[in-house]
Formats: C-alpha cells, structure tokens, sequence
C-alpha cells in the first residue's frame, strides 16, 4: 500500500507532487446531496496557499481548484468527488544542485532508501505542497459538519519559546492567527530575526472542536484520540501531539486531572474531550508541535548518494516558519476524522 489514503468511510486519497503538473485529491463515501460550495473550498485553500502571508514562502500560486467529478447541480452525487489544483509557479532549476544529495531535515534520505529514487524538486510527495490536498477535502468535511453544529478552529498557541496566553476564543487576528495578538510583535520580531539568520522557528497549534456529540470512538484501537492523532501526526511537520491536560497530566494529582461531573455535565476538561478513547460531549481540544522548516539558507553538513560528505546550501522559496499555513491543514485532517467517526456511528448522521 502507498499510504496515499486516509479514513475508512470518508475516504480521502490524495496524489501529485510540489513540482509535477497538478496535485489533487479523490474522496470516496462522501454522502449523496449535500450542497457543495466551491467559494469555501478556494476559501480554505487561500489560507494555506503560497504567496498568502508576507512572513512565508515567496513562492505564488494561485491555488485555483478545478473540480473534476462527484458534483452535479452545486450537490454532492455520493460518486467519487474529484478535486485538482494545477502548478504554475514551480522553479524546479533551483534543486538541480542538490539533486545528488540529501537534505537535513527532509525525507530526502528515506525516500531514496525507500524506493531507490527521489523526486528532488522540493521533496515530490514529501513536501507540504501535498497538504493542498488535505485542505481542499477537510473543507468539504467541514461544510457537511456544519450540518450537525460541529465546528474545527485552529491557532498558535506558541512560537519558539514565545508562549501567547489567553482565552481561546475564534475568529483570530492576522496576521499570525495566534490565539491572542498580544505578543505579536514579538513573534514577527524573531521571524525577521531568523529570516536574516538563514534559519527557521517552529511552535505549536492549538485546535478545539466544538459540537461533538458524546459517544464517537471505538475501544481499544480505534479511540477518537488515536484517530485523530494519526491525522495530525501524518501532517509532515508535526513531531507530537497532547489532548486536554497532555503532559502536563503526568505531573498533576489524580484529583486535580480528573474531570468531576455534576446534574449539568462536567466541571472541567482536563481529559481534552475524550474518555476511554470516546468522545466526552465536551470540547475536544488538543495541541501538535511541529518542527522549524528544515529548508533554511545556512551551510549544514550532510551526505549524498555517493557516500560521502557534502557542504549544502538550500536554496530557493522557503517559509521561515510555517505555522501560519499549517492552521488549515490541521483543521482540515480534524474535520475530516470527526466526519469519518460520525458516518461510523450512523445514529448520528
């Protein structure tokens, strides 16, 4: 198996590379009638596309969707739903010369192990650029969540070690989308900083899902949680993720970690929304951390498919930090793995 799929009744598979023709996204098991609107879709791709956010990627695509099957008369048909969007702004010259070695960081290296070739063009299907994909499906889950009042909102909770306080509480500022803008200035301060160093910064994300009905989630393998986490994890950049309390779990005191409940509900949601992997009713909350953009300007020690040691300098078009991009991309692996689980449970559908 390619590992280019993901759900069990809402099928995503997604295709393409950073720098080939198109890269696109087929779903399957999406229900019949559900009214499609296409300016959300480009809505959501606009938020992740490049060229959107002056701290990011000087690379500019347009991010044009091009829908190829599964709608007729503005409705989903319950036939294969099949979406595109086509490169016109690749500079495929500017990895000639690391062509023949890897880069640090990347999938360069296990990919060549791998499959004993690589596309060097920006990583091929290791890029971000494949994330596209993931976002143009997640805003087709969230239009049909809004059905049942379930809604996906993303920000950053960090940069660096740039911790931003505050309340979540959506729509969120540009232009970094933190969860409040009172540090800011700050964060754009230390992504100019690490801009002119050739270097990069990464952070965390903080994700709540609201509307989900208690009782979504399998025992044993298929918990909500594990779910989700296989979602969020297999966004490329994302090294960890933790639900409610997280980590901070392990240093709390059984009774400061577990959730009380009275005649109205729970008192608090350390649990992040989730018990014995089923949903609570509560909000499902979470965090993923990801990683500083691994292509950055400096000179860095590496090898090749040679064998031996090389001086590399990445060039080209490359986010200093990519969070601001990746909020979409989280919501979207979310809303798409909420929608999987309530078409499992179909009481709820």
């Amino acid at each position: 198996m390619s590992g280019s799929t993901f759900g069990k009744n809402f099928r995503v598979t997604t295709f393409g590379e950073s720098h080939g023709k198109a890269l696109g996204v087929v779903i399957d098991g999406c229900p019949s009638g559900i009214d499609f609107d296409i300016s959300f879709i480009q809505s959501e791709l606009d938020r992740r596309r490049p060229g959107s956010t002056r701290i990011g990627t000087q690379r500019n695509e347009a991010d044009k969707v091009e829908v190829l099957s599964g709608i007729f008369e503005g409705k989903t048909t319950g036939t294969p739903i099949a979406m595109a969007v086509f490169n016109t702004d690749q500079k495929s010259h500017d990895y000639s010369d690391i062509k023949d070695v890897f880069r640090p960081g990347h999938a360069d290296f296990t990919y060549f192990m791998k499959y004993g070739i690589r596309d060097f063009r920006g990583g091929g299907r290791s890029s971000g650029r494949e994330t596209l994909c993931r976002v143009a499906a997640g805003a087709l889950a969230k239009l049909i969540l809004r059905k049942y009042g379930i809604t996906v909102d993303a920000a950053i909770r960090s940069v660096k070690d740039i911790y931003v306080p505050g309340d979540f509480i959506p729509p969120f500022k540009p232009p970094l989308f933190t969860v409040t803008d009172s540090r800011d200035s700050e964060i754009l301060s230390l992504i100019e900083k690490a801009r002119e160093m050739k270097d990069s910064l990464g952070g965390v994300i903080e994700c709540h899902i609201k509307g989900v009905p208690a009782g979504l989630g399998e025992p044993v393998f298929d918990k909500a949680e594990a779910l989700l986490s296989h979602a969020v994890m297999s966004i490329g950049a994302v090294k960890g993720i933790e639900f409610g309390l997280g980590f901070k779990a392990a240093e709390a005191f059984g009774s400061e970690n577990n959730d009380e409940m009275d005649g109205n509900g729970f008192k608090t949601n350390n649990a992040g929304g989730i018990l014995g992997g089923i949903t609570t009713g509560e909000e499902i909350v979470f965090k993923a951390a990801f990683k500083p953009t691994p292509s950055i300007a400096k000179e860095q020690e590496t090898t090749g498919i040679d064998g031996k040691s090389h001086i590399i300098e990445i060039k080209g078009r490359h986010d200093p930090i990519i969070l601001v991009r990746a909020i979409p991309v989280v919501e979207a692996m979310s809303a798409i793995t909420v929608l999987d689980l309530l078409l499992e449970n179909k009481k709820y559908v």
